[in-house]
């Protein structure tokens, strides 16, 4: 009876919140014996120990997690793991986990952009994972960076709305040196072309590709002309929120990136196919994990 007035009572408070704010709030529950709106959302949102959106449990997921955007790319990259399983699928969010050098990895989906991202990192860190490489597409901005090439970000341009609600907006976003320096060392030992260094991260695909149609466009091609001036290598739509909820949560993050196309390259006439195939980016991700693992291992031997 007790779980249904809470539930009940948690309903009310949320309501209360966008009415009259937090201080009405927080003597209600101090009166009700709700300890805080955790315990509220808890009861509202999901079963005990059940994480809402990407349908997961403690002990389902590794400590390493890949996380590409699209579902179907979860089982291509499952592939590489031993005894890789199935785990989950809801919404935009698929899960397999498997083994790498004996250690608990898995892969799960976040879907296109910042705030099904930020779900997905918060989700998975609440129940224990804690290093997460996003692995994906971008277009090329710098005419060095050509389809085909791995592009390895460092730091993302805060272009989006996600890291807002992580950070202020000076807060810069930046990967993980410790993942950014497994995944340089993966490419080179692949013998892949990579690029290191900044990335875009936006929240509109059409407003990078179509900025003439939109009402601001005037203002989106002013910026991506100084994002060009100021290095900026390729241009994506997850990195940004990645690193800055990762930094807010404490974990590990980084990104790497297969090249599409580069429209820069294109305006100059230079040859720029399209390329599809991820597999460079992914076999980097993969390789990056094992060299965290034995770096893990190692520093493990000499505590």
């Amino acid at each position: 009876m007790r779980d249904l007035d809470i539930k009940t009572r948690g309903f009310q408070l949320l309501s209360m919140a966008m009415r009259y704010g937090m201080t009405c709030v927080c003597d209600s529950m101090t009166r009700t014996g709700i300890r805080s709106i955790r315990e509220v959302i808890t009861m509202k949102y999901a079963e005990e120990g059940m994480q809402y959106h990407i349908g997961l449990r403690e002990g389902d997921v590794g400590r390493y997690v890949i996380l590409p955007g699209d579902p179907k790319r979860c089982r291509k990259i499952a592939e590489y793991f031993d005894d890789a399983h199935f785990v989950a699928d809801n919404r935009e969010f698929v899960t397999y986990t498997g083994v790498l050098d004996g250690e608990k990895v898995s892969v799960t989906s976040t879907g296109i952009g910042g705030p099904s991202t930020a779900i997905a990192v918060e989700e998975l860190a609440q129940i224990g994972a804690d290093t997460f490489i996003r692995v994906g597409t971008c277009g090329g901005m710098q005419i060095c960076v050509q389809s085909g090439d791995c592009v390895i970000a460092t730091g993302s341009i805060r272009m989006e709305g996600t890291s807002r609600e992580y950070a202020p907006i000076e807060f810069p976003a930046v990967a993980d040196y410790q993942v950014v320096s497994a995944l340089v060392q993966a490419a080179r030992e692949l013998e892949f072309p990579f690029h290191v260094g900044v990335a875009q991260s936006k929240d509109s695909f059409y407003g990078q590709h179509s900025p003439e149609k939109s009402p601001v466009g005037y203002e989106l091609m002013a910026k991506w002309e100084a994002w060009k001036k100021l290095g900026c290598l390729a241009s994506e739509m997850e990195g940004a929120a990645l690193f800055t909820v990762g930094a807010a949560l404490g974990v590990r993050c980084g990104a790497v990136f297969l090249t599409m196309a580069n429209q820069e390259r294109e305006k100059k006439g230079l040859p720029n196919p399209v390329v599809h195939d991820t597999d460079r980016a992914i076999q980097t991700a993969v390789k990056a994990i094992r060299l965290l693992i034995a770096s893990q291992r190692e520093e493990g031997k000499r505590r």
